[in-house]
């Protein structure tokens, strides 16, 4: 089946030098104005909370404004649906996944609309032969059983909201139909992408998806109907005379080999994109009985990237005299998937694809330098309402910091551009949920606020030089007390030391957060000094005593110091080019099929 790919390309001229500004998705709520409900509140926010959870089917009663009872337990069932912590408190990320969910979970003796629309799809795939009656009862628990089972997802016959999220895409497999792969779905963890596919500059706008679509990387272990697919191609080709069993095991995997050795690409025995596209979508493909390809020399890829959600921060790196990936170059705040529709935890490569412009035919919304990370997210900048500079929704930029998307990771547009211009075919994407909390460094990453008249950043200094820290160096004197929120050079050493000592393990930014404070406490607690986290001056001549002339003092009642040097930003917002702008005129897009 075809499937038009929307692209809006705004090459236009005298746009080197580009500006930070955002949009916003009109549907996206905006998750830090959210206020915690519980039982006993009232108010305008309140009724709101109600009447989303009466769309969504989970709370029957008056829209009063007060939470009580009723309230509360609708809360809390919504919160067991979607995997978050019952506590019946509507927290700030309760509230953003309600705002943004689609589904209620539906069960035997579940009624209303959403039952109905759920018989009518399974009719309309042939798994639901019954009265569209809206009542969840035994032919409806049955055909979703039929359903999980052809789609190969755990048959419990309650419609979750991941089995409605397949049974309404486009990836949902008929009761007697082929097992084709149609077009991904727009409401699963597509991202911003949703119903479109970018293409590369300079590319024709329409197009037809491949008929075998890339969706996972398959290694040792891995079981299911993709490995079979693999299995009976590398068959056809000559390389494989083992069972379609659909568990890739070792005769899989050295099948692999051979097949990747003899078409001239890396042999690890692993299907991953690169691979699985030349195995099914490419034409040249050579058989087991061709001449084999010279394999080309690698050219070391210079850099790797790491999308850390829990601090919604992004960080490139590039390679140590060792050649592994420890050297970061560039650091960069982000806004990664909401918790309803997370961004893809995993290790993605690069292949190439990139866009200008792009629009989200779902949203109504574009932005600017486009970068796929894998079929269904990507790099992008902010949000734009129109392909023009000046049409920014300012929630977008505020958000950057929080999670905010449908699944792609959103930049300034000055970090989405470096990244459009660096970032190559065949470097590597970890997106992770794993990484320590860094106060530190999500804190010395914050944009400034927005001038809304030319909507880009309000003027902020140049960030100093980075401090030259010694280990074994003096520290700069005097001494004065630090705690969180204060900022400077001897700050800067602080975390520098204590990184040395192998009690902070966080980003040296010149800044106290908790990191340092957790860190500083840990060194008094250590030195049998008070453990309040404040680095006072017997802490600072404890914590630098191998460097000091004397030794530190001993005992307490150590005074601080009175004298206070002057405190510097580091690490700071880097402010782009001034520029005169010109509204970019608006294209005309193609229709999104």
């Amino acid at each position: 089946m075809k499937r038009i790919l929307a692209l809006a390309m705004a090459l236009l001229l005298g746009m080197g030098s580009v500006w930070s500004a955002g949009g916003e998705e009109e549907p996206f709520p905006q998750q830090t104005s959210y206020r915690p409900l519980q039982y006993g509140d009232q108010g305008e926010d309140v009724s709101t909370l109600q009447e989303r959870l009466t769309e969504l089917g989970y709370y029957t009663g008056k829209i009063s404004g007060n939470f009580l009872d009723g309230t509360r337990a609708a809360v809390r069932r919504f919160q067991k649906d979607y995997g978050l912590k019952v506590t019946g408190i509507a927290d700030g990320e309760t509230e953003a996944i309600i705002m943004s969910a689609e589904y209620r979970a539906l069960d035997t003796g579940s009624s209303g609309e959403d039952v109905k629309r759920l018989q009518e799809q399974l009719k309309s795939l042939g798994y639901y032969k019954g009265k569209l009656s809206g009542n969840y009862l035994e032919g409806t628990t049955a055909a979703i059983k039929a359903f999980q089972e052809r789609n190969g997802i755990e048959m419990t016959g309650q419609a979750d909201v991941d089995t409605q999220k397949l049974l309404f895409s486009g990836r949902a497999i008929p009761k007697d139909g082929p097992k084709s792969t149609p077009p991904p779905d727009p409401d699963s963890d597509m991202g911003d992408i949703n119903d479109v596919v970018m293409v590369e500059d300079g590319a024709d706008n329409q197009g037809e998806l491949k008929d075998i679509v890339y969706s996972q990387k398959l290694r040792r272990g891995a079981q299911g109907k993709n490995v079979k697919k693999v299995q009976q191609k590398l068959t056809e080709l000559g390389y494989f005379s083992g069972p379609i069993s659909g568990n890739y095991m070792n005769q899989t995997m050295e099948a692999v080999k051979k097949f990747q050795l003899n078409n001239g690409i890396e042999a690890d025995g692993i299907t991953g994109e690169d691979t699985w596209n030349l195995l099914f979508n490419n034409p040249d493909v050579l058989d087991a009985s061709a001449t084999p390809r010279p394999t080309p020399v690698p050219t070391p890829v210079p850099y790797a990237i790491t999308v850390d959600v829990r601090n919604q921060v992004v960080i490139v790196y590039e390679r140590d005299e060792k050649g592994e990936y420890t050297v970061p170059v560039r650091r960069m705040i982000c806004s990664t998937g909401m918790k309803a529709t997370p961004s893809d935890v995993g290790d993605w490569v690069i292949n190439g694809a990139k866009a200008r412009w792009c629009y989200f035919g779902k949203w109504g919304s574009h932005a600017q330098y486009w970068t796929r990370i894998n079929p269904y997210i990507a790099f992008h900048s902010v949000i734009y309402r129109e392909v023009d500079y000046m049409a920014l929704s300012v929630k977008s930029y505020n958000m950057l910091g929080s999670r905010a998307s449908h699944g792609c990771i959103r930049l300034l547009v000055s970090d989405a551009k470096w990244i459009y211009d660096n970032i190559e075919k065949g470097v590597t994407v970890t997106i992770t949920e794993d990484l320590p909390e860094d106060q530190e460094l999500t804190k010395s990453l914050l944009p400034p606020a927005l001038n809304r008249t030319y909507m880009r950043p309000v003027n902020t200094p140049q960030p100093t030089a980075e401090p030259n820290y010694s280990p074994t160096g003096t520290p700069p004197q005097p001494f004065r007390t630090l705690k969180k929120g204060k900022s400077g050079e001897d700050v800067y050493w602080l975390q520098s030391k204590l990184k040395d000592l192998g009690f902070y393990t966080g980003t040296v930014t010149g800044s106290f957060y908790n990191g340092t404070y957790k860190a500083v406490k840990a060194f008094q607690k250590a030195n049998g000094i008070n453990a309040d986290g404040i680095a006072g001056e017997r802490t600072l001549k404890a914590i630098y005593a191998d460097v000091l002339q004397t030794p530190a003092p001993e005992g307490p009642g150590i005074l601080e110091s009175s004298t206070t040097p002057q405190e510097s930003p580091l690490l700071t917002w880097t402010l782009e080019p001034t520029l005169t702008l010109t509204p970019a005129p608006t294209p005309t897009l193609p229709a999104v099929g």
